[in-house]
């Protein structure tokens, strides 16, 4: 399949509202016998992705902004019960991303293909209260806390929960990992708020996630992180 021809024939549909058309394209992949999994990370990611830059630069109205988001999850969540699950990990992964649709949307491509990839993982979305993030630490024991999608005011929480949950210790061995949203626009910013392993976009964060199982930010770096500067984030 073509992604970039098959992302230039949905995007109109999608900012349009167009159920209709969506629906039959949908079908007409399905029909051409496209793996799920490569449908979300090689057409439906990078059309988030777009239209998240082209609404942040004034490019789409609000209403297009949420016919587009809408429309795009109803494709995901589709394309999602027809992953392949792979053989189960023994990792848990519990995640929360930044508030906006967009945001949650990103942050829920991220957990279906986590799952799929042998992950036992716990979403809860954005808007969630840094305490109740904690106590939810505490409570699951997660092997791996995951912020994805998140914006740029959602960053000194984040700092604060990645703080506190390793001044606590209940789960000495965590490993906290955040991408997308902010942390592709502001360079540096994923080290610099201590987290342990980062990356662009879901594909690139589950390759990192299954060869770095035992990285952990330093104790240097992690008071690098808290010394420095707040990070430019756009």
């Amino acid at each position: 399949m073509n992604h970039e021809m098959m992302i230039e024939r949905l995007f109109p549909l999608l900012i349009a509202g167009d159920r209709g058309g969506v629906r039959s394209l949908f079908n007409e992949e399905q029909c051409a016998s496209v793996a799920a999994e490569d449908l979300t990370k090689e057409t439906y990611w990078p059309l988030l992705e777009m239209i998240q830059t082209m609404y942040r630069a004034d490019q789409l109205t609000k209403l297009a902004y949420h016919y587009s988001t809408r429309l795009l999850r109803g494709l995901v969540d589709r394309a999602q019960l027809s992953y392949e699950i792979k053989k189960r990990r023994g990792r848990k992964m519990l995640m929360f991303s930044g508030p906006s649709e967009a945001e949650e949307l990103a942050g829920q491509m991220m957990a279906d293909l986590a799952e799929a990839d042998g992950y036992e993982v716990y979403y809860g979305g954005g808007g969630i209260a840094r305490d109740e993030i904690i106590a939810e630490v505490g409570s699951h024991r997660p092997d791996i806390l995951m912020m994805f999608g998140s914006s740029a005011q959602d960053a000194p929480g984040i700092r604060e929960v990645i703080d506190t949950v390793r001044e606590i210790a209940t789960c000495p061995n965590l490993q906290v990992v955040v991408g997308g949203g902010v942390f592709n626009r502001a360079e540096g910013l994923a080290a610099e708020i201590g987290a342990d392993l980062w990356a662009k976009d879901p594909v690139s964060l589950l390759v990192r996630l299954a060869a770095e199982p035992e990285r952990r930010a330093t104790p240097e770096q992690r008071t690098v992180g808290k010394t420095s500067g707040q990070s430019a984030a756009a």
